[in-house]
């Protein structure tokens, strides 16, 4: 009997939807390595579900201001920022 292995698929990045302080949208994931400014909810969704798979568990609204960070972590950093981590990161008051 053959053994057949299921195809290998990668875990979907997460990806924040919200406005940033100017009141655009703004996608980002959770690695700050994508994203951008959109014209309005709707394309953002878009672009964030085509980016991750068409995962709709991986993307997460925002509420309050989501700016737009596209900056790499440093490759000396010890792990990478959950998304919890980066939501109270950037919401903090």
């Amino acid at each position: 009997m053959r053994h057949i292995e299921p195809p290998s698929s990668p875990d979907p990045s997460l990806f924040f939807i919200g406005k940033n302080s100017r009141g655009n949208w703004v996608v980002q994931d959770q690695a700050g390595a994508r994203g951008g400014l959109f014209v309005d909810r709707a394309e953002a969704l878009r672009f964030a579900m085509f980016e991750n798979g068409h995962k709709p568990q991986a993307v997460v609204m925002v509420p309050g201001i989501l700016d737009l960070d596209l900056g790499h972590k440093d490759a000396s950093d010890d792990h990478a920022e959950d998304g919890e981590q980066v939501f109270r990161r950037r919401h903090a008051a």
